[in-house]
């Protein structure tokens, strides 16, 4: 089913920005969802990011509602005084009397409610109902519906015109649910989601086809110096070093300056987000290594929240024996330098065979007794409460991956989320993916995609699919992704074992690059976290913002739909340089030396500048004067 073109991120180039300013003191935007100050998922990223361009374009008339969750509200939410009156009449209300009240106030504001996901969607069918003076959007980041399908493992997207939508919503006991969220589409004046691929799915489930498809964004943090986020890269790395070495202690029979370090990150939907495809794949990929007596050695992090009652005690024993022989070194150290101090202090050489004496030997061999281990390293790293019937173990159990000195690669199965306090692995999630070489997101259903964006941002190569918002996006933006670092998988087109054939083959050229091919690579997708940032895509919020209230106040303000023309969106070229990915290089043997990549002809400066005319640099949206033609931008 080819993807419908509709007000997208296509004409993100050529978007008309707007020339005159919009007085917005008698206009009031309230923007409403379930993940406001409460983290729950991916639309509270979305939320929090984008509140900072949201406030420079409504200023003090923007006000965002969300549930009230003690928790969240001590270490998230500054309490303040609201500085406007009638809002601080209605707050007065609702406190003394637990209702809701509108306030009167002597010139009543133009409001815009934006709705985000069914949680929120009855605030918007009782405005309509009620025939409140309210401009209207709602946003579903993913079907209700979509998801409950999809974890069905149904064959959804060579089906959705087929579903019988109320039947399935009823098998499934959501159908109360899935009324309110198809109420809330009908009613609102103007309807959008995320990507082009939740547009088809929401177009067949929801029966309405949405008027703006409103990209997720993020804040990018840009470095001054391109070798910077190299650096942390690099700091990051030794970190995850540090936790490799503990948990394959006794067994730590690879070179781990030749390993490279995989990630897939989410929710604990084991069909959904692709963990199943992903974990065939590694089991096809160690048979290739293993076949091509490769050096390299993989280590694959599943980082999915799953229910456990403590760590793993052979894990914490791992770090605890490290901890121990890092002592023990540093220990023997001292000892030596100082022998070595004197003898100099003297003038004398010192004489090597009496820098360590016996005490010294016998702290080493103690050291190394203590490494010896009769089991296997672990492959998860908690207890389980659900060992027997967890889908990633028992798949695990399935393909036989259980970090023996044969595998070439490994996996470490971490069921819960990253923290800086935990005693196992203490790093946050951001510094995690900074040091990781690949992240791998195979996902099944996945109408965005913030794991792959955040990955893009900070420089980290991504495997996402075409059946991601994320992956169409990309795939519709840069000529040669792959060269970029983001690799599309495709599980549209494709049966599950092609699809699995063909993230192996990702993979295995994945592993074969050189440091200094990754090291390019990593810059490539560094820049385009420009494609990324709400500079860009919050000007899709504010076209919905625009054409909602030129609906609800016909009078006050006006939109004209431009006439689609030929595509004007912008697209990255290939790279200037040789592609990194072995399998493009102009070499004829495989096996080619490092000296042999140092003569690629690569000049980052000159490739970034190129990049850089490929896309116009962010700007403020200023705002129109009331009673003045809003052009949308073109649709493609």
């Amino acid at each position: 089913m080819p993807l419908a073109r509709s007000l997208s991120v296509t004409s993100l180039s050529g978007l008309e920005e707007w020339d005159e300013e919009f007085d917005r003191e008698d206009a009031v935007l309230f923007e409403i969802a379930w993940e406001v100050a409460n983290k729950v998922g991916g639309i509270y990223t979305v939320i929090q990011t984008k509140a900072r361009l949201t406030c420079e374009e409504w200023g003090e008339n923007y006000f965002l509602v969300g549930p009230y969750m003690e928790s969240s509200v001590r270490t998230q939410v500054e309490l303040i005084e609201p500085c406007n009156a009638a809002l601080r009449r209605t707050i007065d209300k609702m406190n003394s009397s637990g209702c809701k009240y509108a306030a009167q106030c002597d010139e009543p504001p133009h409001i815009a409610a934006h709705f985000h996901e069914w949680l929120a969607g009855l605030g918007l069918v009782l405005c309509r109902q009620r025939q409140l003076p309210v401009a209207t959007i709602f946003t579903t980041h993913a079907t209700l519906l979509g998801r409950y399908l999809c974890a069905g493992n149904v064959d959804f997207y060579n089906n959705l015109a087929e579903f019988n939508v109320d039947k399935e919503a009823g098998d499934r006991q959501i159908y109360h649910r899935y009324c309110l969220e198809r109420a809330a589409v009908r009613c609102a004046h103007v309807f959008t989601t995320v990507s082009q691929i939740t547009a088809i799915e929401a177009e067949h489930l929801l029966k309405r086809k949405p008027d703006i498809v409103t990209p997720n964004g993020l804040n990018v943090k840009k470095f001054s110096a391109m070798h910077e986020f190299q650096n942390l890269h690099a700091q990051s790395k030794a970190r995850i070093q540090e936790f490799v070495r503990g948990h394959f202690y006794g067994h730590l029979d690879f070179n781990l300056d030749k390993t490279v370090f995989l990630f897939i990150a989410g929710r604990y939907e084991f069909s959904n987000k692709g963990a199943d495809i992903f974990l065939e794949a590694l089991a096809r990929l160690n048979y290739l290594l293993r076949v091509n007596h490769s050096d390299v050695t993989i280590i694959a992090f599943f980082i999915m929240p799953a229910r456990t009652n403590n760590f793993n005690v052979e894990t914490l024993k791992g770090q605890a024996v490290r901890k121990q022989l890092w002592d023990t070194a540093q220990t023997v150290k001292e000892r030596f330098g100082k022998k070595l101090y004197e003898s100099l202090l003297v003038g004398q050489l010192p004489d090597v065979s009496k820098m360590l004496d016996k005490e010294d030997f016998t702290m080493m061999k103690r050291a190394i007794f203590a490494t010896q281990r009769q089991c296997l390293p672990p492959v998860c790293s908690h207890n389980m409460l659900e060992d027997s019937s967890d889908p990633i173990l028992n798949c695990i159990r399935r393909i036989g991956l259980f970090n023996t000195a044969q595998d070439r690669v490994k996996v470490i199965f971490h069921p819960e989320f990253l923290s800086s306090t935990s005693p196992l692995l203490p790093m946050d999630y951001e510094e995690f993916v900074r040091g990781c070489h690949l992240g791998v997101f195979p996902s099944y259903y996945e109408p965005w995609g913030y794991t792959p964006a955040e990955c893009t941002v900070m420089g980290i190569p991504s495997i996402s699919t075409n059946l991601s918002g994320f992956g169409c996006f990309m795939e519709e933006h840069i000529a040669d992704p792959s060269a970029y670092g983001i690799y599309i998988l495709d599980r549209r087109y494709r049966g599950v074992d092609e699809s699995c054939n063909q993230l192996t083959s990702f993979l295995f050229q994945f592993c074969q690059q050189s440091r200094r091919q990754r090291i390019i690579q990593r810059n490539r997708t560094e820049r385009l976290s420009d494609l990324l940032d709400w500079r860009y895509l919050g000007r899709y919020y504010i076209s919905a913002r625009h054409m909602a209230l030129a609906k609800a106040f016909p009078d006050t303000f006006i939109y004209e739909p431009q006439e689609p023309t030929s595509a004007t969106g912008f697209r990255y070229p290939r790279p200037a340089s040789v592609p990194p990915s072995p399998a493009h290089s102009l070499h004829s043997s495989p096996h080619h030396s490092e000296a042999e990549d140092e003569e690629e002809p690569y000049d980052e400066d000159l490739e970034a500048e190129k990049d850089r005319v490929n896309i116009r640099q962010p700007f403020n949206m200023p705002n129109r004067n009331k009673n003045q033609t809003v052009s949308l931008p073109e649709k493609n």
